[in-house]
């Protein structure tokens, strides 16, 4: 039985399966189903979990070394929210591009991890170092 770290079976497959040059998506709970990628949604209720938490538990064993994030993200939420990411994903270089670019890049993704975060464009693409 697992006793620390990442508990969701479901979770834990597909980030075995998480290689180098791969990607992996982190959404918020508006964003779209993508049928042909796998989906691990573990949304709760509204902000549980977050997509920050979600990026820190899966940072203690996986190198990220990329980021994408939409342009909207930088525009549509407070200082503060944007420090807290800023802070999230230190050490990862963060390329804001347009959401619809952004959604361009889920469908080549290895996975994505819906969360019960409400941040408006909460949502990450990691790409593994």
């Amino acid at each position: 039985m697992i006793n620390s770290g990442i508990l969701n079976p479901q979770m834990l497959s597909l980030l075995a399966r998480v290689r180098h040059t791969n990607a992996l998506v982190i959404a918020d709970r508006g964003f779209p189903f993508w049928p042909q990628i796998e989906t691990v949604d573990i949304s709760l209720v509204d902000g549980v979990p977050t997509v920050l938490q979600v990026l820190a538990a899966v940072r203690a064993n996986h190198n990220f070394t990329q980021a994408y994030m939409a342009r909207e993200f930088q525009k549509n939420n407070t200082t503060a929210a944007r420090e807290k990411f800023t802070k999230g994903l230190e050490r990862i270089s963060t390329t804001f591009e347009p959401h619809v670019e952004f959604k361009k890049r889920v469908p080549g993704a290895i996975g994505l991890i819906r969360t019960g975060d409400t941040i408006q464009y909460a949502n990450l693409i990691l790409i593994s170092g």
